[in-house]
């Protein structure tokens, strides 16, 4: 591959304005097909309110353009992933030997799985759940009134952080197969991974609820176990043997 021809400065500007020219453009195309169904997409976001009876409303002439606007554009980022990720692969790919392209390119549409799979996760079963909690806490003198550009900002931060904290397992996986971790240091650091977790919620979630923390948290520490189980799988030969003898 000539990629693994040293790569001067300007080439590697030159490649990143390609990588960048071709991402925006999937983006571009792929929020304006977004656009075209926006309203189905918003009255989608909106259900988990919608089926409890309550009204969505916004406070400002340009707040319910603006969120769909920043719907589209979400989704077109949703749509695009693979093509936004395939550009970032080809740059990275370009200061790696052949041996860690070959260890690494695995692991592309795992991480773009794991991603959409842990928003579409967020949305379908953690936000009805939080949403229905948190406004069980309205009463005769206190009742909703609940602003559409605060409840996606709501939704959407949800959405991302599970997309993120998803991608757990392909970093531990990483981390296993490259050596700098073995399925043995990862169950033995348990403990310390349940308080990495819980913190990482406590900046995640939106709200700051610790109900919304723990629905991030048990998931999150259940990937984390479904690592260390993988990673016995991954983990090089050398570490394998060793942990069988060690038994």
């Amino acid at each position: 591959m000539a990629a693994d021809r040293p790569m001067t400065i300007i080439e590697h500007l030159e490649e990143l304005r390609r990588r960048l020219l071709v991402g925006l453009v999937a983006l571009g195309v792929a929020t304006v097909v977004s656009w075209i169904y926006v309203e189905a997409l918003l009255a989608f976001l909106m259900a988990p309110v919608t089926r409890l009876g309550e009204r969505v409303i916004f406070l400002a002439p340009t707040e319910a353009f603006f969120v769909r606007l920043k719907m589209a554009v979400l989704a077109g980022v949703f749509l695009s992933l693979p093509v936004l990720l395939y550009q970032v692969w080809r740059f990275v790919a370009t200061g790696l030997t052949a041996t860690e392209r070959r260890g690494a390119r695995w692991l592309l549409l795992p991480a773009y799985l794991l991603f959409v799979g842990g928003a579409a996760f967020a949305l379908v079963g953690i936000v009805p759940i939080g949403v229905r909690f948190l406004l069980s806490y309205r009463t005769p003198d206190l009742q909703p009134m609940l602003s559409i550009g605060a409840y996606t900002s709501f939704v959407m931060a949800f959405m991302l952080a599970f997309g993120l904290v998803f991608e757990l397992p392909i970093v531990l996986l990483f981390l296993t197969k490259i050596g700098v971790v073995t399925p043995a240091s990862l169950a033995a650091g348990r403990r310390y991974a349940i308080v990495a977790i819980v913190g990482l919620a406590a900046v995640l979630t939106p709200g700051g609820d610790v109900f919304s923390q723990l629905l991030m948290a048990v998931p999150t520490y259940l990937l984390y176990e479904a690592s260390i189980w993988i990673a016995r799988f991954v983990s090089p030969p050398a570490v394998a043997i060793e942990q069988v003898e060690g038994r």
